[in-house]
């Protein structure tokens, strides 16, 4: 080998080689070098005979590919071994691809590009983005949005159908009529929901562009009263769940359909209650499509009676969801014996808010504040149905006084008699109560609903009864004529 080859073999050692400024491995690189240096015939079949000094070092420096330099000189980024399994799967797929000839381009589909996955408007559809005003890209945007909760709602629902309902059905783990109860009209949700999906996607032109929605949705709006029946007897539904998947049956069906990938590792009820979800949403949603659209648009009239006829269904129905889970909760009172039911909890149309607090003692409760009262009960079961007894006499609302107790100015009884954070007191009349809650947001939320409580509760009624005779007496500025 002469001394040119000498020098050159020396630049190839490990140690002292420059880098090659492209993406290829080391292993390719060190391999043409020897190809190309070798004397001729080796490197076709046969080992290359190696020298003394041709003979790598013991301990071989080399440097994983994540660090080569990527063409412009710069750094890539750290590779993990996911991302490197990624890069190694698109490598293989791109050797797969057949060649393209030159000048070759895809041809274009009708309405625009569609990327799938995408989440905006700008990005689905290619066309477009810089010709339109930003208010008019941002009405697009909202108009996309409802498009897709639409088409998501209704996979949901057939999904929860195929994959709950029926075989739940079909393997008798239980009876279609408690099938019924728990899964409500919910079957009936989806020809209204794709009804709405299709006028959207019909309003669609070549361009992605949505000119008027106002029209059909106020066509639309009225069928929104089907969920009135649903969303009442949502709270029934509930129970029935919690207390059917105790059940070994129910119980392993619905974790094996958790575990499984369509699930997205939600609970049964959770797709249940995506409609109700959905419903408080479409507010929100036309409200910002008017406001994107300008005053002397075609579409504003149409939509802001939409705006007010969505409202007003939406606010009737959560009405009537109050009503009907403040009548769930007045039936499952359980008194004790000697107390009568307290006329405020009977008078009340809404429950205002329920949920778990412990007294000054440490015991939990659950506390329901009703329009009227506050009561303090524990939960027990009773057959299959989980009832509340009343602990104390209920308290009347207009007789209720709140107070903000400082974190760590309370001991709590128990062994440790802590000083406890995140509590509250209440009283009225000769009653008074120590609650903790669970953190100082859940604090928060209860004094901010006692308090609306207490500005909406009526004053009470004067008592107009007749007193006893002997103590009426009239009392005269004049005296009487008795002529």
């Amino acid at each position: 080998m002469d001394e040119e080859g000498t020098t050159e073999q020396e630049s190839w050692s490990p140690v002292h080689r420059e880098r090659s400024q492209t993406s290829g491995s080391v292993s390719e690189g060190s391999g043409k070098k020897r190809k190309q240096h070798g004397p001729p015939g080796v490197g076709q079949g046969e080992p290359e005979p190696q020298t003394p000094d041709d003979k790598e070092p013991s301990v071989k420096r080399v440097k994983p590919v994540a660090k080569t330099l990527s063409a412009t000189g710069a750094p890539s980024a750290k590779v993990t071994p996911l991302k490197r399994l990624s890069q190694s799967i698109q490598r293989t797929i791109s050797f797969k691809t057949e060649p393209r000839p030159p000048g070759y381009t895809p041809p274009p589909r009708p309405g625009g590009s569609r990327r799938r996955g995408s989440k905006l408007w700008s990005e689905t559809f290619d066309r477009v983005s810089e010709e339109l005003s930003a208010q008019e890209l941002k009405r697009q945007e909202v108009i996309f949005e409802l498009m897709q909760g639409e088409q998501q709602l209704v996979d949901d629902l057939n999904l929860v159908k195929k994959n709950y309902y029926e075989p739940m059905l079909t393997l008798a783990i239980l009876p279609a009529e408690e099938l019924r109860e728990i899964f409500g009209t919910l079957d009936s949700l989806v020809p209204l929901h794709e009804d709405l999906l299709g006028q959207l996607l019909g309003l669609r032109q070549e361009d992605g562009t949505v000119s008027e929605v106002g029209p059909s949705l106020l066509d639309w709006l009225p069928r929104l009263q089907a969920y009135e029946s649903y969303c009442c007897h949502q709270v029934w539904a509930k129970a029935r769940l919690d207390i059917r998947k105790q059940e070994p049956a129910v119980g392993n069906f619905l974790r094996l359909c958790q575990e499984s990938a369509f699930s997205r590792k939600l609970e049964l009820w959770s797709f249940l209650d995506l409609p109700r979800s959905r419903l408080v949403k479409y507010p929100l949603l036309l409200r910002e499509v008017l406001r994107q659209t300008p005053l002397e648009h075609p579409d504003h009239a149409p939509l802001r009676q939409a705006v007010e006829l969505c409202q007003e269904l939406v606010g009737l129905i959560n009405r009537k969801t109050g009503e009907a889970e403040c009548r769930y909760y007045q039936q499952r009172l359980s008194y004790p014996d000697g107390m009568p039911r307290h006329p405020a909890i009977d008078r009340s149309n809404l429950l205002l808010c329920h949920g778990e607090l412990r007294n000054g003692k440490g015991q939990r409760l659950h506390v329901f504040l009703f329009q009227e009262a506050l009561v303090l009960t524990r939960p027990t079961l009773q057959g299959e149905q989980v009832v509340f007894q009343v602990q104390r006499p209920p308290l009347p609302i207009h007789q209720l006084e709140v107070q903000d107790l400082p974190d760590g100015g309370t001991r709590l009884g128990g062994p440790l008699r802590e000083r406890a954070k995140s509590c509250l007191r209440v009283s009225a009349g000769t009653q008074a109560h120590t609650l903790q809650a669970a953190d100082t947001f859940d604090k928060q939320q209860w004094l901010n609903r006692l308090r609306q409580a207490l500005a909406a509760c009526p004053s009470p009624e004067p008592d107009c009864s007749l007193g006893p005779l002997a103590a009426l007496r009239l009392d005269c500025d004049h005296p009487m004529d008795h002529a």
